[in-house]
């Protein structure tokens, strides 16, 4: 296990060190790890434990991230470490982003042996997945800088949960986010995952105004909890108003898990509302996702209504953009980052191993 040094932190004049990467601000003690678990004070300084150790690296199509927009088809590979800076009752990788045992980082590479791995792999992008990324902030950050010096491009998932100056820093070497808006109301945010709206809300503003980077928005719809058509029309409202019509939305199903086992699965009359109203109010591209719904996961052109990309859960099949990314039939733009041909990855999943070698300091 390794500490490695951190930038976003200050002393305290009690002793304590206070982290600057998220919200939370948490202060510390010598010895003492943040509510992340992974970023602690060492020495009288911040530092981020476990960098350059993974739960695992996974090749995956980028459309699992989910990302509908960003070079369809090709293979991403993916990665993520521990801990969380959130508290999400229903969180579906619970056993890597709540673990406090970095045992759970049995897999070791630094940044450049990924960037070579996923280069060596035919992988056009390195996804920081599983956990949030702005945990392991330097880590990601390294790594993606890797990547862009071969031509690799970058992506992040995250929940957006980061304070401005680190913000800032964790997105400057990406090349596209999806952001999980998990609601839209503080009770939600502060009842079940533990933290704040207005933070995420702050990121998404900063990301469509202040960056090139290409991002979507995914919501887990709960049943009972965040998926009222009140609040799905307010969301989808305030995301054409804010951000625009054409920032990608993917309404996603829940299934009992973690420390939410007493709501039902997510109908999928559910999901399909919610596509409908996002519509409705003018988000050019509304998707369902975790449910078999081939009109719900493909891409239609907002100009004559033709199929552009056709989506079977991961696997591609018609492409009816042209080469620049217009529709082939009546020439209207589809936003996003497309190239002439779509990817061949379809929906395989494959594990990466790293032999000793990539364990070593770059």
């Amino acid at each position: 296990m390794t500490n490695h040094p951190t930038q976003f932190w200050h002393p305290l004049p009690d002793g304590r060190v206070q982290c600057e990467v998220c919200p939370r601000a948490c202060r510390l003690r010598e010895g003492q790890l943040g509510f992340c678990f992974v970023r602690g004070c060492r020495d009288g300084a911040l530092v981020l434990e476990g960098y350059g150790r993974s739960s695992g690296f996974c090749v995956d199509p980028i459309e699992k991230k989910p990302l509908n927009h960003f070079l369809p088809g090709t293979p991403v590979l993916s990665f993520g470490t521990a801990g969380c800076n959130l508290a999400c009752r229903f969180c579906q990788n619970w056993d890597m982003s709540k673990s406090r045992d970095q045992d759970t980082l049995a897999a070791a590479a630094g940044p450049q042996a990924i960037a070579r791995r996923a280069a060596q792999l035919g992988c056009r992008s390195v996804a920081y997945t599983y956990n949030d990324p702005v945990t392991f902030l330097e880590y990601a950050v390294d790594t993606a800088l890797a990547c862009r010096e071969l031509g690799i491009r970058n992506v992040a998932v995250t929940a957006g949960y980061v304070s401005p100056g680190a913000r800032e820093a964790f997105f400057a070497p990406m090349d596209a986010a999806n952001v999980d808006l998990k609601g839209f109301t503080e009770e939600f945010y502060r009842q079940v995952c533990g933290g704040h709206l207005a933070p995420v809300l702050e990121t998404l503003r900063y990301l469509r105004h202040e960056t090139t980077v290409w991002f979507e928005l995914t919501t887990l719809l709960i049943p009972g909890y965040n998926d009222s058509e009140a609040e799905i029309d307010a969301m989808t409202a305030w995301v054409v108003g804010n951000l625009g019509v054409d920032v990608p939305m993917h309404f996603t199903a829940f299934h009992p898990d973690w420390k939410l086992r007493d709501a039902p699965p997510t109908p999928p009359a559910t999901l399909q509302r919610a596509r409908e109203i996002a519509r409705r109010n003018g988000v050019r591209h509304a998707y369902t996702g975790n449910c078999h719904d081939a009109a719900g996961g493909s891409t239609w052109c907002h100009g004559c209504g033709a199929l552009l990309i056709e989506r079977d859960w991961y696997q591609l099949g018609h492409w009816g953009l042209d080469a620049t990314g217009h529709c082939a039939a009546c020439g209207s733009p589809c936003a996003g980052v497309f190239e002439a041909r779509p990817g061949t990855w379809g929906a395989r999943r494959l594990p990466v191993g790293f032999g000793r070698a990539a364990a070593a300091p770059d």
